[in-house]
């Protein structure tokens, strides 16, 4: 995969149009591809730490990152896996749920919201 985060624009606009994420705040870009684990899990659940109540993180993987998920749900953040040709990379949107830091995202991935249900 190549290094470049292809067109930001794009991603953002795909971001508003395929996701519940807020778009008042801020989008910030971090891309994970290239650091080996944990790295990429750490460094996301530390950047998401700092998002305003508005404010979305997209992130760039080259893989889904499955093990982010649950972590996510479990610190009040919503996310959705947003597809477009504007990059290779496996892209998330991530922010606060409900405008703030509680409650518990819906599922996005296949095969996320039985493991959902199943927790409940």
């Amino acid at each position: 995969m190549s290094s470049e985060l292809g067109d930001p624009a794009a991603v953002e606009r795909a971001v508003a149009e395929r996701t519940d994420a807020p778009t008042d705040g801020e989008t910030v870009s971090l891309d994970v591809r290239n650091l080996g684990p944990p790295k990429p899990l750490r460094e996301t659940l530390e950047r998401v730490e700092t998002l305003g109540d508005d404010d979305v993180l997209v992130q760039y993987n080259d893989r889904t990152p499955q093990f982010l998920f649950p972590r996510l749900e479990d610190r009040g953040f919503a996310y959705a896996a947003v597809e477009t040709d504007a990059t290779d990379a496996v892209v998330t949107a991530i922010w606060p749920a409900n405008g703030e830091r509680a409650g518990r995202s819906r599922p996005t991935i296949a095969g996320d919201e039985e493991r959902a249900n199943q927790r409940r």
